[in-house]
């Protein structure tokens, strides 16, 4: 008995040893700043401006919410006769693509299909609605914009689309 304790004893400080000399390695190798890239304030304010330009283009009258890589708000808009929901739930919509790292017209099939469980819909701010949809530079999540007060997701999926468009040349890094 006392020949497997000193055993088990050894082991653990071997694991001990190990885990410890790894994480070493691992915080030498590893840069102890990062860096990212967000958009410029005054860029996603035109994204909001033209993607409530889009809306308008459709007749539709809508709240538009462009968030940063981490789901802070830069730039809000709102079309004088949107709904009074529509600064929350373009807020949420954004904030959840950048969440997930999905669209959120993606996340709400996944929902409905069953892929995803309901559960996820009851995260603070998460908002399965399609109008949540990413920025991307060179494959690199920079913010989101989302939209509310389309007539659907549908239609404020596509209105956030548009308006990604006509930014898109100048995030290309």
């Amino acid at each position: 008995m006392k020949k497997s304790f000193i055993g088990a004893k050894f082991l653990g400080l071997v694991s001990v040893l190990w885990v410890g000399a790894a994480s070493s390695a691992f915080a030498q190798s590893e840069e102890a700043l990062v860096s990212h890239k967000v958009m410029a304030p005054e860029i996603a304010m035109e994204l909001a401006q033209a993607t409530l330009e889009a809306c308008r283009n459709a007749d539709f009258q809508v709240g538009v919410a462009v968030v940063d890589r981490f789901g802070i708000l830069q730039a809000f808009v709102r079309d004088r006769y949107a709904g009074v929901h529509t600064p929350d739930t373009a807020r949420q919509k954004a904030w959840t693509a950048v969440s997930f790292r999905t669209d959120t017209a993606a996340l709400e099939e996944l929902v409905k299909s069953g892929e995803l469980t309901q559960n996820i819909t009851q995260i603070k701010n998460a908002m399965m609605v399609g109008g949540g949809v990413q920025v991307l530079a060179a494959g690199s999540l920079v913010g989101a914009v989302g939209v509310s007060g389309a007539p659907g997701g549908d239609a404020d999926d596509d209105c956030a689309r548009k308006g990604i468009e006509t930014i898109q040349d100048k995030l290309e890094f």
